[in-house]
């Protein structure tokens, strides 16, 4: 199996912090293959700065993981992201969206693990829950 590149949404950063969550495990399920080198996972720091709003704490322990590497918020997303705003989609949701679409670096873009697939329909990327 070939490394995979996964975005994770506020929802599943939310899941992977709380230990009682009932998606913690699956969740952590994909930091472990990422500690394993078969994978490596992102964080779009607007998707855990809407989630810190609801989770206190979310962004700095996100952050303090060896294994995810939180993405910068910078132009280039800003620019997708008014965009998805002014159609609708959430502050939490811009950042993670931009994050997945197909980029220089990702030509076919990322799987964005999310509880809620239902939020990033109609965006052009692949939304998979933690059980699917």
């Amino acid at each position: 199996m070939g490394q995979i590149a996964v975005v994770l949404d506020h929802t599943t950063a939310t899941a992977l912090h709380d230990p009682k969550d009932p998606y913690n495990e699956a969740v952590a399920a994909f930091y472990v293959q990422a500690s394993g080198g078969l994978g490596t996972l992102y964080a779009p720091v607007l998707s855990l700065t809407a989630g810190d709003a609801e989770r206190p704490g979310l962004l700095a322990y996100i952050d303090g993981l060896r294994f995810v590497t939180v993405e910068p918020f910078d132009t280039e997303a800003a620019v997708t992201a008014t965009g998805l705003l002014r159609a609708g989609h959430s502050w939490a949701a811009v950042h993670a969206i931009h994050a997945a679409r197909p980029s220089a670096d990702f030509p076919t873009g990322r799987f964005l693990l999310t509880l809620a697939p239902e939020l990033y329909e109609g965006t052009g990327v692949q939304a998979v829950h933690p059980d699917e």
